[in-house]
């Protein structure tokens, strides 16, 4: 899953769904979110950030890998530790 983020502010004379695009990835949004919020096809969303990451609009990056979660000897003994105080 993909993420695309805003690189720079629209430039003068961008088209309405650049202008769309640039705004609402100053957050990281994937291609289906962006597709969903603009109410474009899926294909047409691709086109169009295609076109926008060769134009150095917006970037496109790896999502956020997710860490494991924590040892459970290590939250009891996190948990331990708040009881004492």
């Amino acid at each position: 899953m993909t993420l695309i983020v805003a690189r720079r502010t629209p430039p003068p004379g961008a088209s309405p769904e650049h202008t769309a695009v640039l705004e609402l990835c100053a957050a990281p949004l994937s291609l289906a979110e962006l597709s969903a919020y603009l109410s474009l096809p899926f294909s047409a969303m691709t086109v169009l950030v295609t076109e926008m990451i060769t134009a150095e609009l917006v970037q496109a990056r790896a999502p956020v890998a997710r860490r494991a979660a924590p040892d459970r000897s290590l939250l009891e003994a996190v948990m331990h530790g708040l009881q004492k105080l």
